[in-house]
């Protein structure tokens, strides 16, 4: 077994597993991607670790853990279309591509768009799109989405994105509530939106979802 092949097995063994993902399928598709060929070089040997790394400014490929919870939450299906927003180098777009029909990874970031498409093109991830655009509008033109699976804390879901969402499609993401991340399943069943929390959970947040300050005169 070579180094990174190690050090996959170990993630799953030590993180993920004992954090209540057994589902094989997701086990599966997590352990397929190779993830230091998502991080800077100079990051490689720490890819499975159990952080958020850094991958540009202010951007991080989310924790292995919390990942793999939200990913189990999402109940990906075959015949999926996903938007995966903030997909950063790809890593994630990655993973879903191996368990969806096809991705859409959104991304704003210009450097992140040109690495996730050069290494999701390497390593044959032919199901999977980059698009570059704002996060917080997502791609109503290539929707609607079985799953949108956002990347970062967000202070709020636009509007725009929930009516993006296929009827009876969900959205995965971490809401920020008074500073603690809660990982939140939302629906759309018959035009009405519906909120579930799932965990606890911290992750960088997206500024592209932050809240305006209102000023009061």
């Amino acid at each position: 077994m070579s180094d990174s092949a190690n050090a996959r097995q170990h993630m799953i063994d030590g993180q993920l597993r004992p954090n209540e993902v057994n589902n094989e399928v997701i086990i599966a598709a997590i352990d397929s991607v190779c993830r230091e060929k998502f991080v800077p070089k100079n990051l490689s040997g720490v890819a499975y670790h159990d952080n958020n790394i850094p991958v540009a400014a202010g951007r991080s490929l989310m924790e292995p853990m919390v990942f793999a919870r939200l990913l189990d939450a999402a109940n990906v299906q075959a015949s999926d279309l996903v938007l995966d927003i903030g997909c950063a180098t790809g890593y994630s777009s990655a993973v879903l591509g191996r368990l969806a029909e096809a991705v859409v990874a959104l991304e704003e970031d210009t450097e992140l768009v040109a690495m996730a498409t050069d290494v999701l093109a390497v390593e044959s991830c032919d199901n999977v799109a980059v698009v570059k655009g704002p996060l917080g509008e997502g791609l109503a033109a290539q929707g609607p989405y079985d799953l949108i699976f956002i990347n970062g804390m967000i202070d709020q879901i636009p509007p725009i994105l929930t009516d993006q969402i296929a009827e009876g499609g969900r959205l995965i993401c971490v809401l920020n509530d008074n500073a603690i991340g809660k990982a939140t399943y939302v629906t759309c069943e018959n035009g009405i939106v519906g909120k579930r929390v799932l965990f606890d959970a911290t992750i960088p947040e997206f500024e592209s979802f932050r809240k305006k300050e209102k000023f009061i005169f």
